[in-house]
């Protein structure tokens, strides 16, 4: 299995969803995009779950690594 990372917590906010988008896209089945983040990517994982079929929301995980630091993965089915 593959995996790409996003670091984004120097990309600007509005930029953000459809750059992770671009890249969930552009995995294949059994893919993850792993992100890092300086906030809980909750409201993300919502917008995943209703508008992205092939996204595994049994599979996402995040972890709060420090101060302005979560990583969150996005598995595709």
């Amino acid at each position: 299995m593959s995996e790409q990372t996003l670091d984004l917590r120097d990309v600007p906010a509005p930029e953000r969803h459809p750059k992770i988008h671009d890249a969930f896209a552009g995995l294949d089945s059994g893919e993850t995009l792993t992100l890092v983040n300086d906030h809980d990517p909750k409201p993300l994982f919502y917008e995943m779950q209703a508008e992205v079929p092939e996204f595994d929301t049994e599979g996402y995980e995040v972890e709060e690594r420090g101060e302005n630091e979560f990583v969150a993965t996005l598995p595709k089915k």
